[in-house]
């Protein structure tokens, strides 16, 4: 493959949204085609994937399952869910004992159904909306479900009103909403302080580096196989590359799931395939195609 191709993990600095960064890489690798897998609001920070070139062809098979640090405030409820929204009310929190905020927390643990926040990127009527919140519009929307695989306690500082969670969570969860519904269920509303995002799409903090400036010698990028050990893998022989290149089946154990990862014969990425009837691979993402 001609140019960078794989994955740059970026610890997403806060004040700067996801765009923006894309927008950055572009820059410093000299690419067009660079995409991020999972936005995150301009406050937070942490864990941001970014595909280069034709590795942008691989963000709909990354696991989307991804993990957050984050600081509940409170008795504060604000139009975003989170301080950077207008303040809509403020009161005291109640002084609980860990056995009663545990007793809350576990009604968000498993698979729920969610609001998510008026500042969102949920398309509303063909718009974001976020785009309609920031005109004043107050929109109605409805629950979605989505699991929250772990949500632990890490410190609940009474004197401030801030709890500290970790949350272990799917695709399309807003930690913000988490925010937000615990402080209604305690009484006293509540919104995000802080978020970091340590993990997503298969990619986790210790393998994130800081954004480069624009006129920086860009990292290498990590190779996509990194993110994918959740799927089968085939590998193919010498033989088998040329009829892969040409867009033909190939032959496939039985196995589970729905994609495969496929292999050059040196153990390189050369694409995804779709498993079909009858043992069958068919190509899906083809890397260096013929043709």
């Amino acid at each position: 493959m001609d140019g960078p191709f794989g994955f740059v993990v970026i610890d997403k600095p806060a004040g700067l949204t996801s765009h923006s960064c894309v927008s950055r890489l572009r820059r410093c690798y000299g690419l067009k085609r660079v995409g991020h897998g999972g936005t995150l609001d301009p406050a937070a920070t942490g864990v941001l994937p970014i595909a280069l070139g034709p590795a942008t062809r691989l963000l709909p098979y990354l696991p989307g399952e991804k993990t957050y640090r984050g600081v509940i405030q409170l008795g504060r409820v604000t139009s975003s869910d989170d301080l950077e929204g207008d303040l809509l009310r403020q009161g005291h929190w109640p002084d609980l004992p860990l056995e009663a905020l545990e007793i809350a927390l576990n009604l968000f643990r498993g698979p729920i159904q969610q609001c998510p926040p008026q500042v969102s990127a949920v398309h509303v009527g063909g718009e974001r909306a976020h785009a309609r919140a920031r005109r004043g519009e107050q929109m109605d929307l409805p629950p979605r479900p989505v699991t929250i695989h772990r949500l632990q306690l890490l410190h609940w500082d009474t004197s401030r009103g801030q709890l500290t969670i970790e949350v272990h969570c799917s695709a399309g969860t807003y930690i913000r909403s988490l925010a937000r519904d615990l402080g209604e269920q305690l009484g006293c509303g509540g919104c995000l302080a802080q978020l970091r995002r340590t993990q997503a799409l298969g990619f986790s903090e210790y393998q994130a580096q800081a954004l480069p400036e624009t006129d920086a010698i860009p990292p290498p990028p990590l190779s996509p196989l990194l993110a994918l050990k959740h799927l089968p893998r085939r590998q193919l022989t010498a033989s088998e590359e040329v009829d892969w290149r040409c867009g033909r089946r190939l032959n496939l154990e039985p196995g589970p799931g729905d994609a495969v990862v496929v292999c050059d014969a040196d153990g390189s990425m050369a694409g995804i395939g779709l498993r079909q009837e009858g043992d069958q691979l068919q190509p899906k993402v083809v890397f260096d195609a013929n043709g």
